[in-house]
C-alpha cells in the first residue's frame, strides 16, 4: 500500500507541476502578444505597452479559452482603426506561444 500511495503522490505533484507550467506560458504567451500588439498597433511603447500586455493577460482570465481575451483585442484594434485578420492574430498568439513555452522552460 506504501508503493501506491508513492505513485499516487508523485503522479499528482507532477499534475500539479505540469498544470503551473501551462498557466505560466499561456500567462507569458498572452504578456507578449499583448506587447505586439500595443507596440505594433496600437503606437505604444514602454510603460503603456507594458500596461496594455497586463491587461491582455488580465483578459484571459474572464473566460475559458482565448475568446475572451481575443474579444478586447480585437476591440481595442477596432477603436483605434486598425484591421488585423483573425488569420494573422492567431498565427503571432501561436508564434508568441512557441517563444513563451521555450523561455518558461529555459528557467
Amino acid at each position: 500500500m506504501t508503493t501506491f500511495e508513492d505513485r499516487k503522490r508523485t503522479e499528482e505533484s507532477k499534475y500539479k507541476h505540469d498544470e503551473e507550467l501551462r498557466f505560466k506560458i499561456r500567462n507569458r504567451r498572452n504578456r507578449l502578444f499583448g506587447q505586439w500588439i500595443a507596440e505594433t498597433y496600437l503606437g505604444m511603447s514602454g510603460e503603456a505597452a507594458a500596461a496594455y500586455a497586463k491587461d491582455v493577460v488580465l483578459a484571459d482570465f474572464e473566460a475559458p479559452g482565448d475568446d475572451d481575451m481575443m474579444g478586447k483585442v480585437k476591440a481595442d484594434l477596432a477603436a483605434a482603426s486598425q484591421e488585423v485578420s483573425d488569420h494573422l492574430l492567431k498565427k503571432h498568439l501561436d508564434e508568441f506561444g512557441e517563444i513563451a513555452k521555450q523561455q518558461v522552460m529555459a528557467e
